[in-house]
């Protein structure tokens, strides 16, 4: 594969063995209330967090909206062969009990398993070569200021391996190849579910809340940090509106000097948005050369900041958009930018893919939350990250059991 041939592919035909009954469109008003198990290989995704949120469901439910599970599989953090068992184990728990389910791949954060991708510096470690230059960011123009290490903070900072050039051949190579795989397995096993069970396909999700410097950022001077301990480095929170760096130092030189989008000058907004949007773009493409239906091909892309340019990469003509929603996880119409954002897509459904209402504090307020967000025009499903957080929360599970006993449009909507 090469970007460019990849990205001037047009629609192609799905392929045969995709029947009727798998490609027919769900209803608009048949909804799901996924909640995100994590990561694949995290403590929380086993058969007793299954159990425990299909007990969550009420013993006499309204139709229209169903319970369901989410995971995400990242495609480097392990085997081939280790995350198709992942896989396996959890599309076998959803079809036991019963739950239908979006299976979310990334290959942007987590790279453990990959170091031929990204170790261009230490010849004494697996997978030098220094090439891998080519494949990771850079805080300027040109291969002599790639990173050696990134930063993540989710609830805590933490290291990460250098971020990734998402534009470099040899990066989208290998995630290609591993959809390739990872792919078919889902379409395989919703291939072989009876017909009244077709509808636990929910659908597939690409990108992770797909950004540059954000999960991922990048201290000035980054690499003077990754051979000192730790405990020594800086801690500073992004400022999410000084665009395009966000407070750090700015990175994704590379992958927009890959696209051709600009070699020197300055680094803006509107290059990062735009590889974002020809990131997701083009996994979309593939999933959908692979044989998912528009419907059941979801994207996730970043966006922190009113007015963002990067909220509009997650729409593309394969797929439907998705979006994170936390500050406006309440009332998901108040976040006006995705909302813009998806009057530009064409597609049947989106999805609130990322969703926590930060504010709620009673059981009312969490079922509020759920009905607001499932009452917006083309809302597919919204995915609770995550169980770890909300199995403790008895407010939040009752809101769930009671939203869904009570339907959409239940008496206690209106108090």
């Amino acid at each position: 594969m090469r970007l460019r041939l990849g990205l001037l592919c047009g629609l192609v035909l799905m392929p045969a063995w995709i029947s009727a009954q798998e490609a027919k469109t769900p209803a608009k008003t048949d909804q799901r209330l996924l909640i995100c198990l994590g990561f694949c290989q995290s403590p929380e995704c086993t058969r007793e967090a299954v159990a425990r949120i299909a007990a969550l469901r009420p013993a006499k439910q309204k139709d229209g909206v169903r319970l369901g599970v989410s995971a995400v599989f990242s495609h480097f953090q392990m085997s081939r062969e280790v995350l198709a068992q992942h896989l396996s184990r959890f599309l076998r728990l959803a079809e036991e009990f019963d739950l239908p389910v979006v299976v979310q791949f990334e290959g942007e954060y987590w790279r453990d398993a990959r170091p031929d991708l990204w170790n261009w510096w230490d010849p004494k470690q697996p997978g030098f070569n220094p090439q891998n230059r080519q494949n990771v960011e850079w805080d300027g123009w040109g291969p002599e200021h790639a990173i050696r290490i990134s930063w993540i903070n989710w609830g805590r900072q933490f290291r990460n391996k250098p971020a990734m050039n998402l534009m470099a051949p040899r990066y989208r190579d290998a995630l290609h190849a591993e959809m390739r795989v990872s792919i078919p397995q889902v379409l395989s096993w919703w291939r072989r579910l009876p017909a009244d069970k077709k509808d636990l396909f929910v659908g597939i999700k690409v990108g992770h809340e797909s950004a540059i410097g954000t999960s991922g950022y990048y201290y000035p001077h980054g690499n003077d940090l990754a051979d000192r301990p730790e405990a020594e480095d800086p801690h500073q929170d992004l400022i999410t509106d000084r665009l395009p760096g966000r407070g750090m130092a700015p990175i994704g030189y590379a992958a927009v000097s890959t696209l051709g989008l600009a070699k020197s000058g300055e680094l803006t907004e509107e290059h990062l948005a735009e590889v974002i949007r020809v990131h997701l773009r083009d996994l979309s493409s593939l999933a959908h050369e692979l044989g998912v239906p528009r419907d059941r091909l979801f994207t996730h892309c970043g966006g922190w900041v009113k007015g963002e340019k990067l909220y509009a990469s997650a729409v593309n003509e394969f797929s439907c958009p998705g979006w994170s929603f936390y500050t406006h996880g309440m009332n998901p119409r108040a976040d006006v930018t995705p909302m813009a954002a998806l009057k530009l897509s064409d597609a049947p459904y989106w999805g609130a893919v990322e969703w926590l209402p930060l504010g709620a504090g009673s059981q009312q307020d969490w079922e509020n939350a759920i009905r607001k967000t499932l009452s917006i025009e083309r809302c597919r499903y919204l995915c609770v990250f995550g169980w770890n957080i909300i199995k403790d929360l008895p407010d939040a599970t009752r809101a769930i059991t009671a939203f869904l006993s009570a339907g959409p449009g239940g008496d206690h909507a209106r108090k």
